[in-house]
């Protein structure tokens, strides 16, 4: 059996009569990358309702890398032992050096019932993964979120490496304008909130085929070629995708984007469904998914254009859409999280202070 270092915390609150003692422990391996300092979980509470716990988790991780490589993303899986559920917590665009420290934070809402364990309700907080400088990983990966963490990665060295080419190239205030267009887009961006569901929802909504269109992505490894979707006013759902593997390398994994046209002409990034599919080099397939969008509002959909947004190769290597492909989706296609990073930076320390950090990399 793997040996782990636990650090357990127990303390007592009260939250009126329903309230219960509540205990925590952080799981490390033996040879974690990382070493805990410290942990704060004062300001979490459970809740007993009805025949329920409401466990609200708010902690921070005080954490060192212990390494000899620098850290650029980091993720724990946060259990509810007793009854199996599980969250995650995924921190991208790190940057830690070998003896620093950093803090996470642990921001968690899980449910288990009141019967479930002897001790009380209880959250387990264990590391799932580290994602190096050189993209190595070191973990379990239970989530399996090593390939979204290397996405994010590759996506922060490309669009810092965009808005230092606007730097040098340009100066500063091409820089600001750069970061204020930004801000507009995301502002645009809003949409009906959807989210990627299995099977089909038990509502009656008449459905109908919508034709996929697909949005051109001249360096993209892959091609889709056609699709359809079954869709109605909360639903679109067992997507079928026609794609050809145009590269010299074997595919194993691709995602693929959903922009959402509604009556009204309005469009918006709906998700990026994920599929499994082993392509040789100039190999054909089709996907077929018995999922979907279900969205949050009704959507009087006229249209959906779908889009690569990644691949992964054998051996784990993978493709991202650059800047260029992505500027003709540009106010539609999501900003990653090292681009909504650097807007915080510019947003609340000013322009200097972006310039500075970018001077890091």
């Amino acid at each position: 059996m793997r040996a782990v270092r636990t650090f357990g915390l127990l303390w007592l609150f009260a939250v009126g009569a329903s309230a219960q003692a509540l205990n925590h422990k952080i799981d490390l391996p033996k040879d974690s990358p990382v070493g805990l300092l410290s942990a704060d979980f004062t300001n979490s509470t459970a809740t007993a309702r009805g025949g329920m716990y409401v466990v609200d988790v708010h902690a921070s991780l005080s954490l060192r890398n212990s390494t000899q490589r620098r850290i650029r993303g980091i993720a724990f899986a946060v259990y509810a032992p007793e009854v199996g559920g599980k969250g995650s917590i995924t921190v991208p665009s790190l940057d830690v050096a070998p003896g620093e420290t950093f803090s996470v934070r642990v921001e968690n809402h899980l449910v288990r019932p009141l019967s479930a364990g002897a001790g009380g309700p209880s959250v387990e907080v264990k590391l799932d993964g580290v994602l190096f400088e050189d993209l190595g990983f070191y973990g379990p990966d239970s989530l399996d979120l090593q390939r979204q963490m290397t996405r994010w990665e590759l996506e922060a060295r490309r669009d810092r490496d965009y808005f230092k080419f606007v730097l040098k190239n340009s100066g500063a205030q091409a820089l600001a304008r750069e970061m204020l267009s930004s801000m507009a887009h995301q502002r645009d961006r809003r949409g009906p909130g959807a989210q990627i569901v299995r099977g089909r929802s038990t509502n009656v909504d008449v459905e109908r085929d919508v034709q996929f269109a697909f949005a051109a992505m001249p360096d993209a490894p892959v091609e889709a070629l056609d699709g359809t979707a079954r869709v109605s006013a909360s639903e679109a759902r067992a997507p079928r995708f026609s794609v050809r593997n145009r590269s010299g390398k074997s595919v194993e994994h691709l995602e693929i984007g959903w922009i959402v046209k509604d009556q009204q002409g309005r469009e918006f990034y709906a998700a990026s469904m994920p599929a499994d599919l082993k392509l040789a080099p100039n190999q054909s397939g089709e996907v077929r998914q018995d999922a979907g969008l279900r969205f949050q509002t009704p959507v009087a959909i006229q249209s959906v254009t779908g889009f690569i947004t990644g691949v992964e190769f054998a051996g784990g290597q993978q493709w991202i859409p650059s800047r260029g492909s992505l500027s003709a989706l540009r106010g539609i296609a999501p900003t990653s999280p090292e681009e909504q990073r650097l807007l915080q930076i510019y947003n609340k320390r000013g322009l200097d202070a972006l310039i500075e950090e970018l001077k890091k990399f």
